[in-house]
């Protein structure tokens, strides 16, 4: 697809370019307009599969943190899909492990920054073969079950608030600067299959770390 577009765009700028630069009249400017445009297509033609690949992964759409009785919550939303080797795998009864980590740290002038919190939060997709239904599993405890992996990816996408840290875990008042970050978690893949997620592109499927500052309540 890219490989086409890419044709495309060149053919198109083949056309839209002047036979001979060096000409002179009453169209010049015309000319130099279509050789600019031309030149924005050529390298619009290189950038767009670039950004295409760096689209891939797990998008963090959003990140709060909120303050409760209880503690701290995180309140996130992921976008992602799965790719065909992933869902296939699914399919046959294998279990996919998704991952959040969040890091709160303080600077410190005099030492290294102090790290107040890291937790980690794995979720697990599996779909039953038998009951043909996708259960959803969060840290090995709360279990949800949906007849479509559609409806149980949202889940994950848009998980619920999470208790990071409780009461008094963080100093009121003070900034911590905060890491989060989600992903596939290869950690838990099984070992026939874990030689090809550390090395095929299907199976990578991981955030950038999204970093923002909080001010503890």
């Amino acid at each position: 697809m890219r490989n086409r577009f890419a044709c495309l765009v060149a053919n198109l700028a083949a056309h839209l370019l002047p036979t001979d630069l060096l000409s002179t009249g009453p169209h010049v400017t015309s000319r130099f307009f279509r050789l600019l445009i031309g030149q924005l297509l050529l390298v619009l033609a290189c950038v767009l599969p670039q950004a295409a690949n760096a689209a891939d992964g797990v998008e963090i759409r959003r990140w709060l943190i909120e303050a409760s009785d209880e503690g701290y919550k995180l309140n996130a939303k992921y976008s992602f899909e799965l790719t065909h080797d992933m869902e296939d795998t699914l399919q046959y009864g294998v279990t996919l492990y998704f991952t959040t980590e969040i890091e709160f740290t303080r600077p410190r002038w005099y030492w290294f920054d102090e790290k107040a919190i890291v937790k980690r939060q794995t979720i697990s997709l599996y779909y039953n073969v038998l009951t043909r239904q996708y259960h959803v599993t969060v840290d090995g405890n709360v279990r949800q079950t949906f007849s479509s992996l559609d409806d149980a990816l949202f889940l994950i996408r848009s998980p619920n608030r999470w208790l990071v840290a409780p009461r008094g875990a963080l100093e009121v008042g003070k900034t911590y600067n905060v890491k989060l970050s989600m992903g596939l978690d290869p950690n838990y893949v099984s070992k026939p299959l874990k030689v090809t997620a550390l090395n095929s592109s299907e199976w990578r499927l991981a955030s950038d770390k999204k970093i923002f500052q909080y001010k503890a309540e």
